[in-house]
């Protein structure tokens, strides 16, 4: 669980970050939760943008990423979810 701080930190590093997940007409299906899982695993934190042709809302796409183990919502701003995954073996960002 991350901290007010530890977000904020977060926010400010994914704030020059473009989207590497769209999520459209067929949702957030399970290839997708490991495509997103190895890109947390290769970045760290990542930023996915829901389609507005998407049926699912935003916040149930967050939540199911949520229910994920070790994926983190730093942030949902508009149609964009902002992820943080700690990385096994190429940790990159130090939280505060």
């Amino acid at each position: 669980m991350l901290t007010g701080k530890q977000k904020g930190f977060l926010r400010s590093e994914a704030h020059h970050l473009q989207p590497l997940f769209q999520i459209g007409k067929s949702g957030l299906t399970q290839s997708v939760i490991v495509q997103i899982e190895e890109a947390l695993e290769a970045k760290e934190l990542i930023k996915v943008n829901i389609l507005q042709n998407c049926d699912e809302d935003k916040n149930d796409i967050a939540a199911k990423l949520d229910e994920q183990e070790g994926i983190e919502i730093v942030q949902i701003i508009g149609n964009t979810i902002v992820l943080y995954k700690e990385s096994i073996e190429k940790k990159k960002i130090v939280l505060p």
